[in-house]
């Protein structure tokens, strides 16, 4: 029998009906009123994830247009520092290294962020801090709260990536004083790649660069903003997702969204914990365990084209695999958008068939279950 392969990574995640239903609608004039009308509606519900009463402007292209777009047009610093603590991390200081002065902290992939290093930086002359809020490559919950305080001691802009947490986890945009707020929409979101939201204060206009790339120039966004229009032609089919997407969250209610990220992903640490396998990210107080993936380190006797890709073939689940010197070294399971109880405890279970051929594992089912009721 012919079935859909499950996506179980941190995206591109699995559609819901409603979503894909949606997307095949006929076109609309993307200057006609009936779009301005998805676009307002658009905007305002981004405005609740992002936790902010700032501009929110949408754009065509994936969450890294979007990082490019906010650090591009807020370029006028003399310095920035950007923490690296994962992939992308690093993508935010090679991004930042094009269009001003960039001073990357790097810690090592997995290890939490040590404010103390991050300090140092500041303190060097930088006036903007960028930092990956979930750092979906080693699974890690980077404190913003945290890291937002100590960079308004240096009066510096705040440039946060939120593109695996807005709508999946706590993002309070204007209460920690985030000056920058990225997203994009195959992540928590819950629709296909291709649009990516960013959020500005008013601050971060004082460092407007109008020498950012065309396209991605904020300040063309925003004068379109006010006649909830975008000043290129926009995906309307994806606007059309994020409408539905948006609608299919008030009517969850985002409170109860987040509890159910946090749930499937605390129920994958008790599996990995009642099986013996091991999580890969190490934490302190400012780096914790993400709430949208977890990463899990590649027990000794199986590989990755072992345990990925006999569940894949087997099962058509597919989870992640480490990126760049972290391939074959773990894996990741994504539980972000529109993942559920079913499609987690399948994917738990088609695991335990798959490592139990290889190493010696304890189920870890039970456990699972046992959290897995709070939703």
């Amino acid at each position: 029998m012919d079935i859909e392969d499950l996506l179980m990574i941190p995206g591109p995640v699995h559609l819901h009906g409603r979503i894909i239903r949606a997307m095949v609608k006929q076109m609309i004039g993307h200057r006609s009123k009936k779009f301005s009308e998805i676009m307002e509606y658009c905007v305002n519900g981004m405005k609740k994830l992002f936790g902010t009463s700032k501009d929110v402007y949408l754009i065509s292209g994936s969450g890294t247009a979007g990082l490019e777009a906010a650090i591009s047009s807020f370029s006028k610093v003399k310095r920035i520092t950007c923490i690296d603590n994962g992939k992308f991390g690093d993508r935010l200081g090679k991004i930042a290294s094009r269009y001003t002065k960039t001073d990357v902290v790097r810690f090592d992939w997995g290890k939490p962020i040590l404010l103390d290093d991050v300090e140092k930086s500041l303190a060097e002359g930088s006036e903007a801090l960028a930092f990956v809020h979930n750092e979906t490559s080693t699974g890690l919950l980077n404190s913003a709260e945290k890291i937002v305080k100590l960079a308004k001691e240096y009066d510096c802009l705040v440039i946060m990536d939120a593109i695996t947490s807005a709508g999946g986890d706590v993002v309070k945009m204007d209460e920690w004083g985030v000056d920058v707020a990225i997203t994009g929409s195959q992540k928590c979101l819950g629709i296909p790649p291709g649009l990516s939201a960013v959020a500005v204060s008013e601050k971060a206009w004082e460092y407007y660069n109008e020498s950012c790339p065309f396209y991605l120039d904020l300040a063309a966004y925003k004068k379109k903003a006010k006649d909830n229009q975008t000043p290129y032609t926009p995906a309307v089919s994806l606007f059309f997702a994020l409408e539905e997407a948006l609608k299919m969250i008030e009517e969850e209610g985002l409170e109860n969204r987040i509890k159910r990220h946090r749930t499937l992903s605390k129920a994958v640490r008790a599996w990995v914990e009642e099986t013996g396998l091991e999580m890969f990210p190490q934490t302190n107080e400012v780096s914790m365990y993400s709430n949208t993936v977890t990463a899990i380190k590649m027990p000794n006797g199986i590989k990755d084209s072992e345990l990925r890709g006999n569940l894949m073939k087997e099962y058509g689940i597919l989870v992640s695999g480490g990126q760049e010197h972290l391939k074959g070294k773990i894996f990741r399971i994504g539980t972000m958008g529109n993942v559920g109880k079913r499609e987690l405890v399948t994917t738990l279970a088609a695991l335990e068939d798959i490592l139990s051929r290889y190493i010696n594992l304890k189920s870890g089912l039970h456990s699972a279950f046992e959290i897995l009721r709070e939703i």
